[in-house]
Parts: C-alpha cells; structure tokens; sequence
C-alpha cells in the first residue's frame, strides 16, 4: 500500500472531503504512475480521482464498528514512534 495514503476510518472527528480527496489523488498517482499527468491524460486523470473519491466517501460513510473512535493525535504519536525506531531519531 502506498505510505502516503493514511487510513481515515473511524477517527474523531471524521474525515474531511479534503483528505478523501488527497487520498484518492495519491492511489490514482500510484496507479497511473504519474505524479503530474500530461495534456492528454490530465481529463482521465481528473476524472478517475473524482470517481475513486466519491467511492472512498461512500465506503467511509457506510462502514461501521463497534470499536470507539481513534485519536488523531494518538495515531499521529504511534506513527512517529514508528518512524524513530525504523530510522533513528533525528
């Protein structure tokens, strides 16, 4: 998976329409292999994120759990402590 798409499930507060977007920009750039698509594929490109947000919304928007909801700032902790103990901390 890609390290940059962050699991936006069951957070509190919930996911903004912002970073279901970045998050359906960054798995359309892993999929395309582009970063900036050309001229030509940049309609197929902008088509494709819009399409994988509305189905990323309407994922996140009808899953459900039992479980309460995460801390960002928890999860923000976890991963650094994630981050120092892989490379060293800074």
């Amino acid at each position: 998976m890609c390290r940059n798409i962050k699991t936006l499930f069951n957070f509190d507060p919930p996911a903004t329409d912002d970073e279901v977007r970045e998050a359906s920009l960054q798995f359309v750039r892993k999929l395309s292999g582009f970063h900036k698509p050309s001229q030509a594929n940049e309609a197929a490109f902008q088509r494709a994120v819009g399409e994988m947000t509305a189905a990323a919304r309407k994922l996140l928007d009808t899953l459900v759990t039992d479980a309460g909801p995460r801390s960002r700032e928890v999860e923000a902790a976890r991963a650094r402590a994630r981050a120092a103990e892989r490379f060293g901390s800074s």
